[in-house]
């Protein structure tokens, strides 16, 4: 994301879509009551009578934000709301849609901005291209995600099965099948890193298969226990490959929830639960915030959202951190599973 010009005074951000990334990025900080001002078609209507001709019309609209609509496998986001300000011949006050995607900008008014939202924007900013993929294999199957702001995307499933005995069976070898798929990947994104992970010895004979010294420079072996998204999953905690992933927001993400549920495990200094966490930050007690961006979504949905807002403030405020966790990876989903809120505390409340 490119940040075209800042003015917090007036709490005014106007920014450039230039990943696809950036739209996560940009439904987790766009909210209820913000107003948006982008470039749209409006459908205009031509002629006053019956035979009038409606045409849709690229004009600029300045919208109230009354709901934000993103699916992390979709390539674009939608941004719903009351039209306040455009051109004469549009009225004030009727409800608008403006679609955003690639090379889309628009400018944010918030009538605060908070440290969490503006850090997201510059992780945003510096945000470099998706360039690790993960292998999950074993005998017959293969799994390839790429990893993402949000979580990761798996681009393929591979079907074979490796030979026991290459003389005795015909057919096209799997590994070869594997690496054809890395080189595509590689060429088609511009892998740094590439783990490959498998139960048993499937890596390894993969590994020794590749003739390529510059493709295996970036190969990491892992160990996992499935295919699937259990072993991508399984893979991004594995504490070998954390120096692969630590530039990797989504990592990082499972590695606190991961803290946390330890935590939970061992009965240590921790709150999970809307109540029991709006407790804990009430008192000082939090030094790490988590919470997903459903959870944020839903207390907003509900009016509920302003007392948070306070006290995620307070937090910062008092030397903490906010970790907004997406709810697209295995992280997320437990976190949502514990009530979407939780807090590692400096003292048990």
């Amino acid at each position: 994301m490119k940040i075209l010009h800042m003015h917090l005074k007036q709490g005014e951000i106007a920014v450039l879509v230039d990943q696809l990334d950036d739209l996560w990025y940009l439904h987790t900080i766009l909210e209820h009551g913000d107003k948006v001002k982008a470039r749209t078609l409006r459908k205009i209507s031509i002629g006053g009578d019956e035979h009038a001709k409606v045409v849709r019309k690229p004009v600029m609209l300045t919208l109230s934000v009354e709901n934000v609509e993103f699916h992390s496998h979709s390539n674009m986001l939608r941004i719903l709301g009351v039209i306040v300000d455009g051109p004469e011949d549009i009225p004030r006050g009727e409800h608008h849609t403006i679609a955003v995607e690639m090379h889309t900008s628009l400018e944010i008014i918030k009538e605060q901005w908070l440290s969490f939202q503006l850090q997201k924007l510059q992780e945003a900013s510096h945000g470099k291209k998706s360039d690790t993929l993960i292998v999950v294999m074993d005998r017959d199957e293969a799994d390839f995600a790429l990893m993402k702001a949000s979580g990761y995307e798996h681009l393929s499933t591979l079907k074979g099965k490796v030979q026991k005995k290459r003389i005795e069976e015909k057919g096209e070898d799997f590994y070869a099948m594997i690496m054809e798929v890395l080189a595509t990947y590689q060429q088609r994104y511009g892998l740094q890193h590439i783990i490959i992970a498998s139960p048993a010895f499937w890596k390894e004979d993969l590994f020794k298969e590749i003739k390529d010294d510059q493709l295996k420079k970036i190969i990491t072996l892992a160990n996992c226990n499935a295919t699937g998204s259990n072993g991508i999953n399984e893979v991004i905690k594995r504490p070998e490959i954390k120096a692969v992933l630590q530039a990797e927001r989504s990592a990082g993400e499972m590695q606190i929830v991961d803290q946390l549920l330890q935590g939970i495990a061992k009965q240590g200094n921790v709150a999970y639960g809307v109540k029991e966490t709006i407790e804990a930050m009430s008192r000082g007690a939090v030094s790490d915030l988590l919470i997903t961006d459903t959870k944020i979504k839903e207390l907003r949905m509900q009016g509920n959202f302003k007392e948070v807002e306070g006290l995620m403030k307070a937090v910062e405020q008092n030397r903490g951190k906010v970790h907004l966790i997406s709810s697209d990876h295995d992280g997320g989903k437990k976190l949502d599973g514990l009530g979407g809120m939780a807090g590692l505390l400096r003292y048990k409340v």
